[in-house]
């Protein structure tokens, strides 16, 4: 049986290179995108490229059907989905807690944590032993600012990326027994768009590294968790920060 991975915001950065190392690794890959149809088009290519079948499938995962549309569809085009990496996500908004709005915040929390619960909600509802699935295994992306709070730049996605943590080591031992495992990743900066402009520079030297990661280095991450070779590592959160 083919493998068949579901990648959300898998054109650009992290989940682009995700969807790229994966192919290499024998998955076909269903690359989700929600607006840059020509940068799913690009990764779908370098899917092919690696001898795996690709497809972009355009949704808008704060939106339930989408979401069920998009594994469909995946499922119908490719097989049955056995792995699935949600890696969309945003930052903003930027700032104090104190100069943020109840609408500044609501995109966050749609997209950061209501749509990564309702992804992986569907990903279990076909991957589990529960539910005539053969089992899977699906990563979630979280982030090193989660434990550091990131105060005064983002402390609102430090909180968004604390609840992928808890979310994802509940969930990790609700369906242990059902042949699926559940881990995140915890990235710390990482040379991809989603970096406000200059940060990258200016943070790179003071790192203990003293650069940031590339979207390639956390990918290698991501598409470990997704193997055989990782068969007893579930409710596992992998930093790949530098030691950040």
């Amino acid at each position: 049986m083919s493998k068949v991975l579901i990648v959300t915001g898998g054109s650009r950065g992290i989940g682009h290179a995700t969807s790229v190392l994966a192919a290499a690794a024998g998955w076909d890959v269903c690359v989700n995108y929600v607006s840059n149809q020509s940068r799913a088009d690009e990764t779908v290519a370098l899917i092919e490229q690696a001898g795996q079948r690709g497809i972009a499938v355009k949704a808008d995962i704060t939106k339930e059907q989408d979401v069920i549309d998009l594994y469909e569809t995946c499922t119908r085009e490719l097989g049955p989905v056995t792995g699935m990496v949600n890696s969309a996500g945003i930052v903003e908004p930027y700032g104090r807690v104190d100069e943020l709005s109840y609408d500044n915040l609501l995109p966050l929390i749609n997209l950061n944590v209501t749509a990564m619960m309702v992804v992986t909600r569907e990903a279990i509802k076909r991957m589990s032993t529960k539910h005539g699935g053969d089992g899977g295994a699906i990563v979630l992306l979280s982030s090193v600012a989660a434990r550091i709070g990131s105060p005064g730049l983002c402390a609102p996605y430090a909180a968004s990326k604390g609840a992928v943590d808890s979310f994802a080591w509940g969930v990790a031992q609700e369906v242990a027994g059902e042949n699926i495992r559940v881990n995140a990743v915890s990235p710390g900066v990482i040379d991809t768009e989603i970096q406000p402009k200059g940060r990258v520079e200016e943070v790179g030297p003071n790192l203990p590294w003293g650069r940031v990661g590339q979207p390639e280095e956390v990918a290698r991450a991501i598409v470990w968790l997704l193997s055989d070779e990782a068969s007893y590592v579930a409710g596992e959160n992998m930093n790949v920060s530098g030691a950040r």
